[in-house]
């Protein structure tokens, strides 16, 4: 098992069909997890329904409730490394994120060195279609002013279309991660640098949904404001990085002890 793309959902009946069969069209042996948090509108049977035209490939998790965009990828995350995926991909469902475009950000991690590839609208060859100016400009604003408070070097921080290595999420404590929406997306890149992996921006153009109501609110806006500053100083005392345990019995730790220090001990 090689990718895996995870796609959170909540009422996106409209658009939910249409992108898995685009995805799977591709013939490119990607794998889908949708996560759907009880939506309202009947977005999971569906999923439900069409994982028989594709067994094998499409696997659906169902949460009691809307708990949250970060929750979800968290929890699609961990559900990915447990099944042994080697890369795990970001997806919004409203097809502002072409399908075409995940062989290219899958090629970066797998051919072109890169540990997290970020599908970015904000370099050389990105861009953006049917959003109004005033979006754009908050937009291309939030994200220069998450870079002047974290310092990441990405020109695309907010972006939600994406590729990790495995080994980014296994080193990651996604335990550590505490934003749920919008701040979210900065919180993952900015730890996967913190921690020294290697981050590349893949050209995209993002297009708005034409199908379904965008997610975007002020809370969410909010979040993203305050959430950058707490982020900030949350990294001056955030170890990101997972803890490995210690297995190792507890005898074989003993007999590992240098035998001088062992005499010095009983004395």
């Amino acid at each position: 098992m090689e990718k895996l793309i995870v796609i959170p959902t909540y009422n996106e009946k409209e658009n939910i069909h249409n992108l898995l069969h685009a995805i799977f069209n591709l013939g490119e042996d990607f794998h889908v997890l949708v996560i759907d948090d009880n939506s309202p509108d009947g977005t999971a049977p569906i999923v439900r329904e069409l994982q028989s035209k594709f067994p094998g490939q499409l696997f659906i998790e169902e949460r009691s409730g809307k708990l949250g965009l970060g929750t979800a990828y968290i929890h699609g995350f961990k559900w990915a490394l447990a099944k042994g995926y080697n890369f795990v991909f970001e997806m919004d469902a409203d097809f502002s994120h072409n399908p075409n475009d995940l062989p290219r950000l899958y090629n970066a991690c797998k051919n072109e060195g890169a540990d997290l590839a970020i599908g970015s609208r904000y370099v050389k060859g990105g861009g953006v279609v049917n959003w109004p100016n005033n979006r754009i400009a908050l937009s291309k604003g939030a994200s220069l002013y998450t870079r002047m408070i974290t310092w990441i070097p990405v020109k695309d921080p907010t972006a939600g279309f994406m590729c990790y290595k495995k080994e980014v999420l296994e080193t990651i404590n996604l335990d550590q991660i505490h934003f749920l929406g919008y701040a979210f997306q900065i919180e993952m890149k900015f730890a996967a640098w913190k921690l020294g992996f290697k981050m590349k921006e893949v050209p995209i153009i993002f297009q708005d949904r034409a199908y379904g109501v965008s997610k975007m609110n002020k809370s969410i806006v909010k979040e993203g404001i305050i959430g950058v500053l707490k982020l900030r100083w949350h990294s001056l005392f955030t170890n990101y990085r997972k803890r490995v345990k210690n297995t190792e019995p507890e005898s074989a730790r003993v007999n590992s002890i240098p035998q001088n220090d062992l005499l010095a001990e009983s004395k």
